[in-house]
């Protein structure tokens, strides 16, 4: 391995561009495969990565800055030097950028954190007399781990049942110690609770004996083990040894029961890990599932705030390695939702782990108990997502936090206690329509959420101003009035966002202007980097990636885009309900019928006679004539979108009921 830094140097004005003070000459990046780095001017460490040919690479952060992703641009605005290391093979590339990853904790690099800290199961193999301990504390030297487990009191109860099963010493080191050095029992062991070399009852051989089948069994090797209490069990009674009959029989009883306890979801010799993966627009979930001798040994689950351009291959090969730290053994299969980037390289490091044992695969299950194993782990992820961010929504301290600071950070001369935020959704085009939601004290008020319908429309930015027009027109009109109308909706606001950067915010301004509201506060937030657009300012306003206020608007802009969608699935749903009404034979019941098996007006429409019939209650006649139907409508408007067609004229607001 060679190290080559490249540091950049800086003389003299700012150049237009930053790059321009460390871009490396043309021809000095090697083409080998190595590990980059890119740092500020304290020396601070932005980014790591990796690359199988280092020139190619480092020369796709030097094309114009319009054409890189929004992350890599603000990274880029920071970075004053990038240097490298040249390795002998991608393989090694791999390790590097993770320990350098592990050691540096780059911030524009993905960082995965636990959702919360598993106890473990281990045996403390670097001890005389090992003993099987319940610890949070990976770092034992010498220790074998198992697990993690997800709860403390089921691991408790495991640990009696294994200590039954499988006798080991209990006792502390200091009376270990004692009893060794004086020749007397430790205090454990002359009540009968110890069973290590310090109780005087086995010796330092026959207990390292024990252990090795209590880590054989931890191990996944549950049948073996189970035959060999029931092969002694039976000899000792075929002896007349009835006191060790009985205690074997105990021995059997307790195995049995954490037997039971582990469920079986594959065959008795399946040693595999599965991967789930869930995703939003802000933080991925990822939840493990360790499976050995078949059965569900533990779990782990991991949160990371990700960018748009953290792929979901490459968030599995960074958490493959994570989970895998400390001492982890990998299994011989890894099952995950889709193949992570570099492969190849990855199970060849992932191999390594686990020496004289055979090669690591990584799989994506296609049929039978493993896709329901992935299944299980996906929906897990999916639940630890949820749960992430309904606990730091719902956290008062939080809340409170993110309204102040979004005060602070737009200038606003009060804390924004009501926040209405407005999206706009369209199909190419099309079937425009829009939402308001409600944030009240930083919560959702989901009873004052409105729908808007728009007809006539020339883009985002017009939408926009129908939108926040309508919605000003209403303000107005309650002040005018001199009394509030019933239901909380026709409350004034303290602050207005609109989804989108600074066209958007123009356009609510004017809106707002134009009727004369000058006390309601208004921003954009920018979808991609993700910045706050205020209105006549010529600079966005940067929140921290970590920033609670941040949080606190991305949710408002995500819940209007959900609300948004939904209602316009709703009218492509109702469009072509309606369409579908003539064809002979064909009642409401069946058209929706029909939607909920193919899930979307869009692959309805596309789908052929045969999918067709194969819906129950659908004939290949009535498919026939469905798809007859829907081609004279398309040939009748062909350039409309059959499902967004509808009558109204005019910006109508619908009430969610």
């Amino acid at each position: 391995m060679t190290e080559d830094p490249r540091h950049g140097v800086g003389a003299g004005s700012e150049p237009a561009d930053p790059r321009d003070a460390f871009k490396p000459a043309s021809g000095e990046i090697p083409t080998s495969p190595g590990v980059y780095r890119f740092s500020d001017r304290q020396g601070r460490v932005l980014y790591i990565g990796k690359a199988k040919n280092l020139r190619a690479r480092l020369a796709n952060y030097f094309q114009p800055m319009h054409s890189l992703m929004p992350r890599t641009r603000r990274m880029l605005s920071l970075a004053a030097n990038v240097d490298w290391t040249v390795v002998a093979s991608d393989t090694e590339s791999l390790v590097l950028e993770h320990t350098w990853i592990t050691e540096y904790k780059p911030p524009f690099n993905v960082q995965f954190k636990d959702d919360k800290t598993y106890p473990y199961l281990a045996v403390t193999l670097g001890e005389e007399a090992p003993r099987l301990i319940i610890t949070r504390n990976e770092r034992i030297k010498g220790a074998r781990y198992f697990g993690p487990y997800p709860k403390v009191w089921a691991i408790r109860e495991t640990a009696a049942l294994l200590q039954q099963a499988f006798p080991i010493r209990t006792c502390n080191d200091a009376d270990y110690k004692r009893a060794m050095s004086s020749g007397k029992p430790c205090l454990a062991g002359q009540i009968g609770r110890c069973a290590g070399p310090c109780s005087y009852t086995v010796t330092v051989e026959e207990h390292r004996e024990r252990v090795g089948a209590l880590v054989s069994f931890l191990g996944g090797n549950y049948q073996s083990q189970f035959r060999k209490l029931q092969r002694g069990m039976k000899d000792a009674a075929a002896e007349q040894r009835y006191e060790d009959a009985a205690r074997l029989r105990d021995q059997v009883a307790a195995v049995e029961h954490v037997m039971e306890k582990n469920a079986i979801v594959l065959g008795h010799e399946v040693d595999v890990d599965a991967f789930g993966l869930r995703t939003d627009e802000l933080s991925a979930a990822l939840h493990q599932f360790i499976i050995r001798g078949g059965r569900v040994r533990g779990e782990r689950s991991w949160i990371v705030d990700v960018e748009l351009d953290d792929s979901p291959g490459r968030l599995l090969e960074q958490v493959l390695q994570t989970a895998y730290e400390g001492g982890h053994e990998p299994p011989p299969e890894i099952l995950v939702p889709k193949l992570p980037d570099g492969i190849g390289s990855l199970e060849e490091t992932l191999s390594a782990l686990r020496p004289r044992k055979g090669k690591v695969h990584i799989r994506t299950p296609e049929r039978g108990d493993k896709v329901q194993l992935m299944d299980r782990a996906t929906l897990n992820a999916g639940e630890n997502l949820v749960r992430y961010k309904l606990k730091r929504a719902a956290d008062i301290t939080s809340r409170t936090d993110a309204l102040a600071e979004l005060q602070q950070a737009l200038g606003l001369t009060e804390a924004p206690l009501r926040i209405e935020c407005i999206d706009v959704s369209h199909l190419q085009g099309t079937g425009v329509v829009a939402s308001l939601v409600v944030f009240e004290d930083g919560l959702p008020a989901k009873s004052e959420y409105r729908k808007y319908r728009i007809e006539e429309t020339t883009d985002d930015t017009d939408s926009i101003y129908q939108v926040v027009s309508r919605r000003a027109a209403q303000l107005n009109l309650a002040r005018e009035s001199g009394e509030l109308p019933s239901g909380a909706y026709r409350a004034r606001p303290q602050l207005i966002i609109v989804d989108g950067g600074e066209p958007q915010v123009k356009a609510a301004h004017r809106a707002l202007r134009e009727a004369g509201i000058t006390d309601v506060a208004l921003c954009g937030i920018a979808k991609r980097l993700e910045e706050l657009w205020l209105p006549e300012d010529p600079f966005p306003v940067v929140l921290p990636r970590t920033s609670e206020a941040l949080f606190l608007v991305q949710r408002a802009r995500d819940e209007a885009h959900r609300f948004a969608i939904t209602f316009q699935r709703q009218r492509r749903s109702e469009a072509i309900a309606s369409q579908l009404a003539d064809v002979p034979g064909l009642g409401p019941k069946r058209v929706q019928q029909l939607l909920r098996h193919f899930g979307s007006a869009t692959r309805l429409r596309a789908a052929s006679v045969a999918e067709l019939a194969a819906v129950p209650g659908i004939g290949e006649r009535t498919a026939e004539q469905i798809l007859s139907h829907l081609t004279r409508l398309r040939k009748s408007s062909p350039d409309a979108k059959i499902d967004d067609a509808q009558t109204d004229t005019e910006l109508e607001e619908v009430t969610d009921e």
